[in-house]
């Protein structure tokens, strides 16, 4: 016989039974916790867990990148663009699929596919650059906002590429920077300017919306576009009680992909959707962008509303903080949404 969390099976009736094995608490049960049975528990432990993260490290809301991971960016000792194998992946793809190199260009050696690999390579390696240049721009000036927690924090997917530079643009200005990173099948880790990661996915589209005030999409693939059109149907349908300023980085790029103006033509969204979203092709323009927006959108209403400052959150009535915790006065500011 043996026993399941204290519950003994049917015996035979010959002689005493053995001592029952003392049964675990639910919550270090990993087996039932891991279980279908589990779930409920699990999502809910995948909000409260990064709700506890953004609270400790005093984030009040979140500036999205968004972009490709598939690339690696062009360092200052110049190593070489290499193509990975899958998004977010640390393996290299086949030989055959990397960029050709000069050499193999000059010989005759390429293929067509390595030959626009390797002008796309280039491309993705000033997108990589720009998003590091705008992400330390955000920052620098987010810093001298008066705050008690810290405002526009750059927040990525916590993967390479796009969000490897837009991490590392925060991190270099000397911001707090986060990266929602995920377990994928193939290996796959957060990049190292994420201060701190988190490693959900069932509750990663939620936080990417509801912290963020701003949305910066650079080239990307199936995931970009997938978080991209994401936020703007929120948008679209004022799902989310809030504005959201939405810059979407390199025109050139994003034209090819997809033709806005037959969707308006066609009738499948109306001409005033197209102002959802504006397009910006450098740093600079990009940062003004999101400075206006942010400030139109949310400083100066504060302001307007007589926000708390530091000498007046000082002299609060001690009996109105006395039911809230310091983590719960410092916590996130998530939005609402619409009915």
């Amino acid at each position: 016989m043996r026993s399941i969390t204290g519950i003994r099976e049917q015996g035979t009736g010959n002689g005493s039974p053995p001592p029952l094995e003392a049964a675990k608490l639910a919550y270090e049960n990993s087996e039932f916790l891991n279980s279908a049975d589990g779930r409920l528990i699990r999502i809910v432990a995948e909000y409260m867990e990064p709700l506890a993260r953004f609270r400790r490290e005093q984030i009040q809301d979140t500036v999205v990148f968004f972009g490709s991971a598939r690339f690696r960016g062009r360092e200052e000792a110049g190593h070489a663009l290499e193509l990975l194998e899958n998004t977010g992946s640390t393996q290299a793809a086949p030989s055959h699929e990397q960029p050709a190199k000069p050499l193999e260009i000059a010989a005759g050696q390429a293929t067509d596919l390595q030959i626009k690999r390797a002008v796309a390579a280039v491309e993705m390696a000033r997108y990589y650059e720009d998003a590091r240049r705008l992400s330390g721009l955000l920052t620098s000036w987010a810093k001298t906002i008066p705050s008690r927690r810290a405002r526009f924090v750059v927040t990525s997917g916590g993967g390479p590429g796009i969000m490897e530079a837009a991490n590392r643009g925060a991190y270099e200005a000397g911001g707090k920077t986060m990266g929602l990173n995920i377990v994928l099948p193939f290996e796959q880790r957060p990049n190292p300017y994420v201060t701190p990661s988190l490693n959900y996915f069932f509750m990663r589209k939620l936080w990417f919306a509801y912290l963020a005030k701003a949305l910066v999409v650079f080239p990307g693939g199936f995931g970009t576009l997938d978080e991209m059109f994401e936020i703007l149907t929120l948008a679209q349908t004022h799902k989310l009680a809030k504005k959201i300023t939405v810059v979407i980085y390199g025109s050139e790029y994003w034209k090819k992909v997809f033709n806005l103006e037959a969707l308006v033509d066609t009738g499948s969204i109306s001409p005033k959707d197209i102002e959802l979203f504006q397009f910006a092709d450098s740093p600079e323009q990009a940062f003004e962008l999101l400075r206006k927006g942010l400030t139109e959108n949310y400083l100066a209403a504060e302001t307007a509303t007589g926000a708390l400052s530091e000498s007046q959150s000082a002299q609060l009535d001690p009996e109105l903080m006395a039911e809230l915790s310091l983590e719960d006065f410092l916590g996130p500011e998530m939005a609402k949404t619409k009915k």
